[in-house]
């Protein structure tokens, strides 16, 4: 593993992301004396935080898998996630609903899911559905170890037994045809391969590897911790800043100082750090034009689609829906042609419908409720542009009002005190690439050792960190990627991870 040559003793963190945290805490653990520069008030970056009367609303990402990644982190300086955090394991992980009336609640545990899928849709499926939990399980043992947990100097390192491995398991066929192996019928394919659409590429495409998401969230477990997910940065910032950190909020970095190929200060708005490295986990556009630089690529940058997300704090809630929610249309490819291909907006959408309050209800003031909508949407690079979606952005608002009250979500314009409309604008507003919060797609040019990687050509003591270096997008990934940029600066063996938490380590939550 190539690592920064030189001194290494200060290294000046650009973003308190969870990228940025993991990479400190790594650090820290490592006897670096780390300062994090962050532009807004608070930790968290994409999982941030808005309160609007009382109501506490998730910015960000609303699943939490893999928690053992978090409890590496914490322990890289001595810290444990059950002091910091209580974590509320979401049972079911999902409730899947379907335009033809049909539900089905996906369980992490494989004997309560395959009771769950036989009733759904008969023995026969839940029989696919066993081999399936075991090929999902072996697909991540040999994907993590080889592939996501590691960095990168060049393809040639591909070529190890877990690349056998991977192949035998027909990791590089395409996803849906590899779930159509185990389930035929067509909600279950659904079901197991929607994740794709995190990756940014349409199932019918998409690598199978990329079932390696489904085995996070429908086997490994699906977890909430308590105060919202914004508790996570909230917790490992303050980790930090125990163990020695110097965490400098509300200071956006201007530029970098530099002597020849060694950036040798972060200046910011209000002061000039020196360091001896630097992380950086902006977007790749604006870590790039900060390095002065930017990789050679033969073909340009793809990104994944976009997102249009309501916040709506209520007076009310449909206790028929889960903590997750997933509404499906009954378009499917038509839905991902529109999002990946044609830029148009979801004619029959799928949506992601959150309820926080379900398993936290100290998230909104008493007896009030919180909901968060995710509809995907084109990227602005092949969709409408921010312009655009000045004048769309209501208008769109209003369409899923009044999808989601046609569906689950009957009365829900009148029930709603406090709401928050996010839309592609905003994304480009926080220095998102083509508007999109989920960076760079996840095509086979654009992963493992051909996604960006954390070394920037022509920068000797500059790593990336975030969704859109390796590993990827995703909370699991980014957590990854910042404890992969620290070991480019300490050149640390990475310690044995630690096992899954059993159950009893957490509190259950079953709406």
């Amino acid at each position: 593993m190539i690592t920064v040559k030189g001194p290494v003793d200060h290294v000046v963190v650009v973003g308190a992301g969870l990228a940025g945290l993991s990479a400190s805490l790594h650090l820290l653990g490592a006897g670096r004396r780390v300062t994090v520069v962050e532009r807004a008030p608070a930790p968290g970056g994409r999982a941030g935080l808005l309160e609007q009367a009382g109501f506490r609303f998730d910015t960000g990402p609303t699943v939490l898998t893999m928690p053992e990644l978090v409890e590496e982190a914490f322990g890289a300086v001595g810290h444990t996630m059950a002091d910091r955090l209580e974590l509320i394991r979401l049972d079911p992980a999902y409730r899947a609903c379907f335009a033809d009336g049909s539900r089905l609640d996906v369980h992490t545990d494989g004997a309560a899911m395959e009771a769950a899928v036989e009733e759904f849709a008969g023995a026969r499926q839940a029989a696919g559905y066993r081999r399936l939990r075991t090929w999902l399980e072996r697909l991540y043992q040999v994907q993590m170890r080889s592939f996501i947990d590691a960095n990168f100097d060049s393809p040639a390192q591909l070529l190890r037994p877990d690349l056998v491995r991977l192949a035998a398991l027909g990791g590089f066929g395409r996803l849906d045809a590899r779930i159509g192996r185990f389930v035929s019928d067509e909600r279950l394919r659904r079901v197991f391969s929607f994740q794709a659409l995190y990756a940014g590429v349409p199932p019918a495409r998409a690598l199978a590897a990329y079932a390696v998401i489904a085995y996070m969230d429908t086997v490994a477990g699906v977890y909430f911790p308590r105060g919202g997910m914004h508790a996570l940065p909230r917790e490992m910032a303050r980790s930090a800043a125990e163990a020695g950190a110097d965490l400098r909020y509300g200071q956006a970095v201007v530029r970098l100082e530099r002597s020849g190929e060694r950036v040798t200060a972060v200046i910011t708005d209000e002061d000039r750090i020196p360091c001896d490295a630097v992380v950086l986990t902006p977007d790749l556009p604006v870590s790039y034009r900060l390095l002065g630089r930017s990789p050679r690529r033969v073909l340009p940058l793809r990104h994944s689609p976009s997102a249009v997300i309501l916040h709506a704090g209520t007076d009310r809630t449909w206790p028929e829906l889960a903590h997750h929610t997933i509404s499906f249309g009954a378009a499917w490819k038509s839905t991902f042609r529109e999002l990946t291909r044609t830029g148009t907006l979801m004619s029959d959408p799928s949506l992601l419908i959150t309820r926080p309050t379900a398993a936290d209800p100290a998230l909104a003031p008493p007896g009030k409720h919180l909901h968060y909508v995710l509809a995907p949407c084109p990227n602005t690079d092949i969709g409408p542009d921010t312009r655009q979606w000045r004048e769309l952005g209501p208008r769109y608002r209003d369409e899923l009002l009044a999808e989601l009250e046609r569906r689950e979500m009957p009365g829900l314009g009148a029930a709603i005190e406090q709401e928050a409309l996010v839309t592609p604008i905003d994304w480009s507003a926080e220095g998102h690439a083509a508007g999109t919060p989920f960076s760079a797609a996840h095509t086979f040019p654009q992963t493992g050792p051909f996604r960006p990687r954390n070394l920037v050509r022509g920068t000797a003591n500059a790593v990336l960190a975030g969704c859109g270096t390796t590993p990827g997008v995703g909370v699991p990934t980014v957590l990854i990627s910042g404890k992969l940029a620290a070991q480019r600066i300490t050149g640390a063996t990475p310690p044995r991870r630690p096992a899954p938490l059993p159950r009893e380590a957490v509190s259950h939550d079953r709406p």
